[in-house]
């Protein structure tokens, strides 16, 4: 039983690190998460001579306790700070190519992924499509910052986040899906199938009710006010409670905050948020964002001491394998639609849906009997590994390849 005063000791000990090699990252023009990342597998393989700093790693690393902080804590702080931050505008201007990519793409993705691993790794069904699951989720917090940094088109990176914040949601409720029903809807046949398309929409389209009406309560109650302080405490609430009383009441909480965030940041701006609000809630949820990407990246890293690599090297190269040709089919298959896209933007949009945080802690909240546990939580650290270091590192060199720098034009 871990004491209080010690917990907080111990992820203070954690975001310090954290903070730090921010700070360094940012001084030496690099994306910070990728070196986070880095920094969390040094201090997950190496043993260091830091008696507090083993205690913190053991701590956090296990399995409820980062799920409960990536997934309760983090993920509605993440999702609604990205909402207030893409104008709706920007979003309904790409409507084609995010609805196809995170719906389209992410069902496609699912598929291949499946079946592919099903047919080529041997794993049993309801393993294989829990891992495509959680295959199907895109993190873009790396790629957005460097697209930032080398000044990739607003089309472009409206794109990516989009379909990551749609997809998150999607890929969350086909999770809960393979994860505990899948078998029993495959015993069932057609039935099966048609209660797992009604499963599928209530989880999508209750999220998404909820999120609207909570977005609407909470815009009329700040137009009645002017006083940021509080703004901001609502939309703390909305983020949260919109989460958390989804999840109750067992429709898609990821959905709900997505949709609520959208109609506060946009129809909430337009008739309750001054000029000084909006920037003040715009700095708040950046601060607080960095915080939770600070200790999320470097727990990535850290979790590596949980995962047992040896003798597996076979199908971990070809879950990546898998996971890369399986984006590359259903991104251009989920765009030929769009004809705005271009063969360079298609190839960036492809090479920067990197897998992340949310992968990992979905992986962790498999039942420990779960069949296939720990080839899900080997094949999805590799895959999140790879997307991150790999991907990530490389997806600078990549855009000015590409000729997509609009800052060297």
């Amino acid at each position: 039983m871990y004491d209080f005063n010690e917990i907080f000791i111990q992820i203070l000990i954690l975001l310090a690190i954290s903070i730090t090699v921010i700070g360094v990252a940012k001084k030496l023009g690099q994306p910070y998460t990728i070196a986070l990342v880095l920094v969390g597998l040094f201090l997950g393989t190496v043993d260091l001579p830091f008696p507090m700093l083993d205690e913190a790693a053991a701590f956090v690393t296990q399995s409820e306790v980062f799920q409960a902080i990536i997934i309760s804590l983090f993920l509605p702080i993440l999702l609604g700070d990205a909402t207030l931050k893409l104008p709706f505008h920007h979003l309904f201007a790409q409507r084609r190519a995010v609805v196809g990519m995170a719906f389209g793409g992410t069902f496609l993705s699912f598929i291949i992924i499946g079946f592919s691993v099903y047919y080529f790794i041997g794993l049993p069904l309801a393993t294989a499509f829990t891992f495509a699951a959680l295959m199907s989720a895109t993190d873009p917090i790396s790629v957005l910052s460097i697209f930032k940094s080398v000044g990739v088109s607003q089309k472009v990176s409206t794109i990516m986040e989009g379909e990551s914040l749609f997809n998150d949601g999607i890929a969350v409720v086909l999770f809960t899906i393979s994860s505990v029903y899948l078998l029993s809807y495959i015993e069932l046949g057609w039935e099966g199938l048609g209660n797992g398309i009604l499963l599928f929409l209530k989880f999508s389209i209750g999220g998404a009710i909820l999120g609207i009406v909570l977005g609407f309560i909470s815009s009329q109650i700040i137009r009645f006010y002017d006083d940021y302080p509080f703004e901001i405490a609502v939309s703390a609430l909305l983020f949260f409670g919109s989460y958390f009383i989804a999840e109750h009441i067992e429709v898609s909480g990821v959905i709900a905050v997505v949709s609520g965030g959208f109609v506060f940041g946009d129809y909430g701006a337009k008739i309750g948020m001054s000029k000084t609000t909006k920037v003040n809630i715009n700095t708040f949820w950046d601060v607080i964002g960095l915080i939770a990407n600070s200790i999320i990246f470097l727990l990535i890293g850290l979790e590596i001491k949980q995962i047992n690599f040896s003798d597996k090297w076979g199908i971990m190269i070809a879950a990546v394998f898998i996971v890369i040709l399986a984006r590359i089919i259903a991104l251009y298959v989920s765009t030929l639609h769009t004809e705005d896209l271009n063969r360079k933007e298609r190839a960036l949009l492809n090479w920067g849906g990197l897998k992340g945080s949310l992968s990992i802690a979905l992986a962790l909240s498999l039942p420990i009997d779960f069949a296939g546990r720990e080839t899900i939580l080997l094949l999805t650290f590799t895959v999140v590994l790879f997307s991150l270091l790999v991907q990530g590192l490389t997806i600078k060199p990549l855009i000015k390849k590409l000729g997509l720098s609009e800052t060297e034009k």
